[in-house]
């Protein structure tokens, strides 16, 4: 299974960290995890009921939701 960006950043993270700060940081990942996990769910719903549109209308719905091109 694929690594998800909160997985990623956690193991990057992880390795600079001692293991007090990781139990502290814990929770915080838990949270960014299900935080991440409800986004894709519901842009998987979205992608589905777009399924008509063309890949740019997709695009555009993911960049307008989560402000990619402001960051």
């Amino acid at each position: 299974m694929k690594e998800t960006a909160v997985e990623f950043l956690q193991e990057s993270l992880s390795i600079h960290l001692s293991h007090q700060q990781q139990m502290q940081f814990e929770g915080l990942f838990q949270q960014a995890k299900e935080m991440e996990k409800e986004q894709m769910c519901e842009f998987a719903y979205k992608c589905r009921n777009l399924m008509a549109a063309d890949e740019f209308a997709i695009t555009h719905w993911y960049d307008k939701t989560f402000n990619t091109k402001e960051r």
